[in-house]
């Protein structure tokens, strides 16, 4: 379905439905990468800071890449099927490339301190009764 009528363009901005599938093609694939290197931490987020990386979120949307890769198999023509390629193996990569990575010296858990006789002390019992209690 088309949105616009073939008259609203202007003569020379006009474009056929192969066309304007292609670049929707282009948009969605183009969509799903940037929010896979935004979790994966490549690309900053929407505010410009970098969101916390999440490999479940980057997963799902490569995955996603991969069953539109296979669905659409035999049916984009050379550019598509090269982009949607190169877009995956990007991502890949730097899938692999942040699994494999060591953790940063500031990521590092935080370091675990001392704890003090009285609070390292057995709970008394009303404070043990307390904790296992249920409120509803």
């Amino acid at each position: 379905m088309n949105i616009h009528s073939p008259d609203s363009n202007p003569p020379d901005l006009q474009t056929t439905p192969a066309e304007a599938h292609a670049a929707l093609f282009a948009n969605l694939v183009l969509q799903q990468t940037n929010m896979a290197l935004m979790f994966l931490g490549k690309i900053a987020g929407p505010e410009g800071n970098a969101p916390p990386k999440d490999l479940e979120a980057a997963s799902l949307f490569i995955d996603t890449l991969e069953m539109l890769a296979q669905k659409t198999r035999g049916n984009l023509d050379a550019h598509e099927q090269e982009f949607l390629q190169q877009s995956l193996t990007t991502l890949r990569m730097y899938y692999v490339e942040v699994v494999s990575a060591p953790p940063a010296a500031g990521a590092a858990s935080a370091p675990v301190l001392p704890t003090p006789a009285s609070a390292a002390a057995t709970p008394t019992e009303e404070e043990s009764h307390k904790r296992f209690s249920k409120k509803y």
